[in-house]
């Protein structure tokens, strides 16, 4: 994935702060970089779900630790976005169970109901579908990740369902 040279807004809130300061503070003196995953879930969610360069380069600056060692992580586990995405991010399992269960015509098949390719945000940036490793679900097959759920079994009629409880409202993201 590309590096975006959009602009995006840095805006480390006393709130954010505050967070990291508290997610640092569970690692020993000295050895704040073991918080780097937490650290960029909590910043990435607070800034519309993408990492800019510049805002990698803050947690860096943060962190006390040099912007490489950031961008090995960011570049490296997919949970991260180096660019803005769709809201409602359909990150389907492409792993050999679900693969052998039809993921990959259901992946077919949402990105033609919603007009892009795969890695690709529909024009409103409500949508995108993206294909990843596996989540752990294999009994489940095929399934997808849709924020911070599981969506299991999948079928045509599953995914026309999830598209339309999006666009409705109806989908809740995070568990938090």
């Amino acid at each position: 994935m590309e590096r975006s040279h959009i602009k995006q807004e840095i805006n480390i809130t006393e709130s954010l702060m505050n967070r990291i300061n508290e997610l640092i503070s569970h690692y020993p003196e000295g050895k704040q970089k073991s918080a780097l995953l937490p650290v960029l879930h909590e910043v990435q969610d607070a800034h519309d779900n993408w990492l800019s360069i510049e805002l990698q380069n803050k947690v860096a600056e943060i962190l006390q630790i040099q912007n490489i060692e950031v961008y090995e992580v960011v570049t490296f586990y997919t949970m991260f976005n180096q660019r803005p995405i769709g809201k409602f991010m359909f990150e389907f399992c492409q792993t050999s169970p679900c693969c052998q269960n039809g993921v990959e015509d259901l992946m077919d098949y949402t990105c033609y109901k919603l007009g892009v390719k795969v890695g690709e945000p529909t024009a409103d940036m409500m949508f995108e579908v993206r294909g990843v490793e596996c989540l752990g679900a294999c009994g489940y097959a095929p399934m997808m990740q849709l924020g911070d759920f599981y969506q299991e079994h999948l079928t045509k009629e599953k995914i026309d369902q999830l598209v339309s409880d999006c666009k409705e409202g109806k989908i809740t993201l995070h568990d938090k």
